[in-house]
């Protein structure tokens, strides 16, 4: 085996093998490659002290579908010839001994815009660059590349989702096919003194298995993105009809959306290979919805925000941020504990946060009731003290969405004039009038009468006794 003639492949986003630029090039004449995973305690290190089972950062229903994603993207390098390197410890001390160690030419990883991961990556770099490493690092977890539309608008992020498309058009890579399968990748080398271990369980992290009655129905991984998005596309009047504003948040039992936001949250699907088979799609109808609203616009929603959360200091944050209104918003502890463990005593509301922690996934427009009910539109709480709950809890948790939604539903930013306040009582209503949605995560609602389901503090004391719900002892009084 010919010294330095490898590579290190250091996978963070970006689980799978379609569509991975920095893969390809990781493999381009490499006698051999290492394809590394850091768990990084950071994220991943449990903590009982959380509201919720999972790390500081994370829920575990986030955990467990990244370790999900993890055994798929192992599975899918064996059947090419390779495997998947799991270390742990803090990711640029990990990387820098495995660089030493492993004699390799090219360091090659996707670029993240996240600030974490923007100094993680810098560190990196410095030492690969010190070493005479070659580092690639390629933008393919978005459409466009931020710092290319920010550099068009004149150092500056767009403000508007109109601006932006103007400024972006149409991707540069669109007329150029997209590498989709590789048919081998070169062996792992020796692996030296470096602790490398197997993808590792639950447990093995050190998270007990909780009796949580309900997990979430979505698997993580490529295979599952891949049979995912085959299916939601295959249903070609659906997809050239889809509105974003339309559509049903009560539906539980089949959701009434792709449920595609986790697996390019962690880049188990290619956002840019999901537009290239949507092109197709829209090619073959007779017409179709168009941006904003369209399944297409949703794509170049998560550019735009990605765009403007890169482009933008403290973006995460009210204070410093220029795009933010300050808002004397309410500190109050006990209306946020409502709020987050499902006590409001509106049950369309708690409804939805249950779903939220059991599911870890709500429908866009059950996000945007609750995130309105604690913001603007009820309980006058912190954005960010709500950010934080669905950063926690949810697995398609992404900082520029996460952060860039918060922004919008709490009218702090991109859009002030918004009038629309979703009511706790009759939105929910409209879609579910029967309250199923309400009965299935609510179970001691269960056998509240349907006029009496969304408002359950106006039933009779005896009809309260006949469903063996009393309000204010059984489910709570709304405040």
């Amino acid at each position: 085996m010919a010294a330095g003639s490898g590579s290190l492949m250091w996978f963070r986003k970006g689980l799978r093998i379609h569509d991975n630029p920095a893969l390809e090039y990781a493999s381009k004449g490499s006698s051999f490659m290492y394809p590394v995973f850091v768990i990084d305690p950071h994220y991943m290190e449990p903590d009982p002290s959380a509201f919720s089972p999972g790390s500081t950062r994370a829920g575990i229903n986030r955990i467990r579908f990244l370790l999900e994603s993890l055994v798929d993207l192992d599975l899918n390098l064996k059947k090419l010839g390779s495997r998947l390197l799991v270390l742990k410890g803090e990711p640029s001390q990990v990387l820098t001994h495995c660089l030493k160690e492993w004699n390799v030419k090219k360091l090659c990883f996707e670029y993240d815009t996240e600030p974490y991961y923007q100094a993680l990556d810098r560190s990196v770099k410095d030492y690969a660059s010190s070493a005479g490493i070659e580092v690639f690092s390629p933008v393919s977890h978005t459409l466009f590349n931020p710092a290319d539309i920010i550099e068009k608008n004149g150092g500056s992020p767009p403000r508007s989702y109109q601006s932006f498309l103007k400024l972006a058009g149409e991707p540069s890579w669109v007329s150029s096919p997209l590498s989709i399968r590789v048919s081998s990748l070169p062996p792992v080398g020796d692996v030296g003194s470096c602790e490398v271990s197997q993808v590792p369980t639950m447990e093995e992290l050190g998270y007990v298995d909780n009796d949580q009655d309900e997990l979430t129905p979505f698997r993580g991984g490529e295979s599952e993105a891949l049979k995912r998005m085959t299916e939601s596309l295959s249903n070609k009047d659906w997809v050239a009809n889809f509105e974003k504003p339309k559509g049903d948040p009560s539906a539980y039992l089949k959701p009434a959306t792709t449920v595609l936001s986790p697996y390019l949250k962690f880049g188990c699907l290619s956002s840019r290979y999901f537009y290239q088979c949507l092109k197709g799609v829209y090619k073959n109808v007779k017409r179709h919805t168009l941006p904003p609203v369209s399944l297409g616009g949703q794509l170049l929603w998560r550019d735009f925000f990605y765009t403007v959360a890169f482009g933008t200091p403290n973006f995460a944050q009210m204070k410093g941020n220029g795009i933010c209104k300050q808002i004397p918003w309410n500190d109050d502890e006990q209306l946020l504990a409502a709020w987050r463990d499902a006590k409001t005593g509106y049950p369309w509301i708690d409804a939805i946060m249950v779903q939220l922690r059991k599911w870890g996934w709500m429908h866009h427009l059950a996000r945007h009731c609750v995130a309105c009910f604690l913001t603007r539109g009820d309980l006058f709480v912190h954005w960010e003290k709500g950010r934080d709950v669905f950063e926690r809890l949810l697995i398609d948790s992404d900082w520029a969405i996460n952060n860039g939604n918060w922004l919008w539903l709490s009218c702090s930013s991109f859009f002030y004039q918004y009038n629309r306040i979703y009511s706790p009582i009759s939105f929910g209503k409209k879609y579910d009038p029967k309250g199923n949605y309400i009965r299935h995560f609510l179970p001691i609602l269960k056998d509240m009468p349907d006029e009496y389901i969304y408002e359950p503090w106006t039933a009779p004391l005896s009809i309260q006794t006949k469903a063996k719900c009393i309000i204010g002892r059984d489910y709570p009084k709304p405040g």
